[in-house]
């Protein structure tokens, strides 16, 4: 059970804006071969979906603060960014898998009020094939 938690904790972490290698837990635990990989593959996907509902609840709770001068954004970079997000809309979300951009687009839904049960639906489902994807690569190689 703990490999579990670790994988869970490790995939919540790395979703968040702190740094994470949820893929290498994952990685090591498809090698351990002590789990089936669905089970693994099932909680990482939670862990990282649930960590992306984190970021975007801050971006909820940060957007009524865009006019503060402590705002994470400038004026610019937050009409930027907003104009980014309703130009490609919700299913920019298939890209919160990626590294450096994942994150902070997670945030962003959340800063531009995308609604929480379509959010986390595509973020599941880019998350959950991202997972798939590292335990097929690891099953291949080794």
């Amino acid at each position: 059970m703990s490999d579990l938690l670790a994988l869970f904790a490790s995939a919540f972490t790395a979703a968040t804006l702190l740094p994470g290698g949820s893929e290498v837990v994952l990685g090591a635990l498809v090698v351990e071969a002590t789990r089936p990989i669905a089970v693994l593959v099932a909680v990482a996907t939670l862990g990282n979906t649930l960590g992306s509902v984190v970021n975007w609840a801050m971006g909820r709770f940060l957007a009524r603060y865009a006019d503060r001068r402590w705002f994470p954004l400038t004026a610019a970079q937050h009409e930027r960014y907003g104009a980014w997000y309703q130009r490609w809309g919700i299913w920019s979300l298939l890209l919160a898998w990626m590294p450096i951009i994942g994150d902070p687009l997670t945030v962003i839904a959340g800063l531009m009020g995308t609604r929480i049960v379509p959010f986390v639906l595509i973020v599941a489902v880019a998350k959950g094939v991202r997972y798939v994807l590292v335990a097929a690569g690891v099953v291949a190689v080794w």
